[in-house]
């Protein structure tokens, strides 16, 4: 059987991957140095008729960024905490702004609730680093190892959930208008890839916790059937000397 230590530190290989990649994706926007620079959620192109706009124009983490001739993010806006996808308010006019953006909140608040799960879910994450060492040796870290990734799971695929259908369908909008847009593929698979991670430690750090509670089970059972043993020769032994005693 393998050991409670070595299911213990895979957990932990693949939480702190999925770790590493919520920091890739936070960094964005943040960072412009490589290869962060490259990370962006969405891209509109062919968007020089809207007054205020980069084109083209990349929403990242924290801030909206052109790009360069490298295809890296290049003249990053403010970096701005809960940034919303809402291009009205991001370019400041509705001005050949596409109509779905217009007079709708919708956008506004998947992208600020993704902001929100994502933070939640590095938080958990890191508390699972924590208390994940103590999956090494003890069944109880295991389980409690368990259920802290399970709750950086839980908001890592909200965030992930929420992401997709603003990306998707921010998109959908600008193609419709007659731009050009796409989704950012890396952080696209760093968001679901750390939501794989988050669930493939969780079932580990279970499976660390049950290991050896059979051992324990098969222990605690030998011990009772000696006791019994030892209980039933004392007795045999007590009824042997009565009747001796009753025959003399």
């Amino acid at each position: 059987m393998v050991s409670r230590s070595i299911i213990g530190i895979l957990s932990l290989v693949f939480l702190a991957a999925g770790v590493l990649l919520q920091f890739f994706t936070i960094l964005s926007g943040a960072i412009t140095s490589s290869p962060i620079d490259k990370f962006y959620f969405l891209e509109a192109s062919n968007i020089g008729n809207i007054p205020g706009a980069r084109n083209p124009s990349r929403w990242t983490f924290f801030a909206i960024c052109g790009a360069n001739g490298n295809g890296h993010n290049a003249n990053c806006g403010n970096v701005v905490p809960a940034l919303p996808f809402d291009p009205p308010r991001n370019f400041g006019t509705t001005q050949n702004v596409p109509q779905p953006f217009i007079g709708t909140h919708k956008f506004y608040y998947l992208s600020r609730f993704m902001f929100a799960f994502y933070l939640m879910a590095l938080f958990f994450s890191c508390i699972g680093l924590m208390t994940g060492v103590l999956a090494l040796c003890s069944r109880l870290g295991g389980y409690l190892a368990g259920l802290t990734v399970a709750l950086a799971l839980f908001f890592q695929t909200l965030a992930a959930a929420l992401m997709t259908a603003w990306t998707v369908k921010g998109r959908n909008a600008f193609r419709s208008a007659g731009h050009s847009a796409h989704l950012g593929k890396y952080l696209y698979g760093f968001t679901w890839a750390a939501m794989a991670c988050f669930l493939i430690s969780t079932i580990l750090f279970c499976i660390a916790g049950s290991v050896g509670r059979e051992r324990s089970s098969g222990v605690s059972r030998k011990r009772s059937t000696r006791s019994n043993r030892s209980r039933g020769s004392f007795l045999d032994t007590g009824s042997a000397g009565k009747s001796r005693e009753d025959y003399s």
